[in-house]
């Protein structure tokens, strides 16, 4: 029987945390009454951070510390990784064979290995289809990865007042990390109009950094909502924790290639994602249950290559399969 697994990886920030949350919850579902832990073996990790709140009552405990593997000294035989403690299952998410060995000498019974699956040929592109092939493994093909289920009440609830029932709405998350990454804000207030004509309800999702493009949208397209700005429900939520309740509202979502469209999976509304090149559409494509993606190599040189009447063919399509 299992009842204490390790979780191993090198470290998570945002995107990789989201992509990797139903492997998270598939993992719980399959071992509902062992202790998780997560071993972020360079020390850092959004788990401690941004999703704390989304993953609790999954990982019940984070390690950041001691001899993990991070270190090439932590490979020799005197080291005492995760501090002599033994699992009854560990899953090495990574694939680095040296450091591998170190998370193999954490345990006391199923060890499954990315740096021993990474060299077989039918190892999956995707992140997510990896995380399932380990999943699989370690449940002996029992377990998947499942939808998260959010269930932190303020952010439930700051999300019911934001977004109350009735309205169809779609998000809109304009922004990302880098500039090439962006689909034009002009044809996000484009798909807002749309969506309002047709009877629906845009919901922008905009950064702390963007407050200009937040401004431009208001005065653009003022019927549209933007929940995270002007708030009067008084409730302590933000950041990521509020975006994933919000998503869970909506009919389907639009985002570049950033962490408000893995957001927006994580939620579980169904994901239009615009991205910039084929391969790493594929390797980090967002964990949606639904999901469409469009590619800007596939029409030209940059994200402004993108038409907008690709983008609305596929959101309607979207919208009216969740309707």
């Amino acid at each position: 029987m299992v009842q204490t697994v390790l979780v191993y990886s090198m470290a998570e920030v945002i995107g990789d945390g989201l992509i990797k949350l139903p492997f998270i919850a598939g993992l719980r579902a399959a071992f509902p009454g062992a202790r998780i832990s997560w071993c972020a073996a360079k020390g850092e990790t959004v788990y401690t951070g941004p999703l704390k709140a989304v993953v609790a009552g999954s990982i019940d405990e984070v390690i950041l510390e001691g001899a993990n593997g991070a270190a090439a000294l932590d490979s020799l035989p005197w080291s005492r990784p995760f501090g002599g403690r033994r699992f009854d299952l560990v899953i090495d998410t990574q694939e680095n064979r040296r450091r591998s060995g170190v998370a193999k000498r954490g345990c006391a019974g199923r060890f499954v290995s990315a740096a021993r699956q990474a060299r077989r040929q039918d190892w999956p592109v995707a992140v997510t289809d990896r995380l399932a092939r380990l999943l699989d493994l370690a449940t002996d093909g029992q377990g998947g990865p499942r939808p998260l289920t959010l269930t932190h009440p303020d952010a439930l609830k700051a999300a019911e007042l934001l977004l109350p029932a009735g309205p169809t709405y779609v998000g809109l998350a304009p922004g990302a990390g880098g500039q090439d990454k962006r689909w034009p804000l002009a044809n996000y207030l484009e798909l807002a109009r749309r969506v309002l004509a047709k009877g629906w309800t845009p919901v922008f999702l905009f950064g702390p950094d963007e407050a200009d493009d937040a401004a431009i949208a208001a005065r653009e397209v003022p019927q549209a909502l933007q929940p995270e700005r002007n708030r009067t429900d008084g409730l302590p939520v933000k950041g990521p924790l509020l975006v994933i309740a919000l998503a869970g509202r909506m009919a389907a979502g639009v985002a570049n290639d950033a962490g408000p469209g893995h957001m927006l999976a994580a939620g579980g509304a169904p994901l239009l994602s615009l991205q910039q090149d084929r391969r790493k559409a594929v390797k980090f494509r967002p964990a949606a249950q639904r999901l469409e993606m469009l590619v800007a190599e596939d029409y030209g040189s940059d994200m402004g290559a993108l038409p907008v009447e690709a983008a609305w063919g596929a959101l309607e399509q979207l919208v009216s399969g969740a309707s």
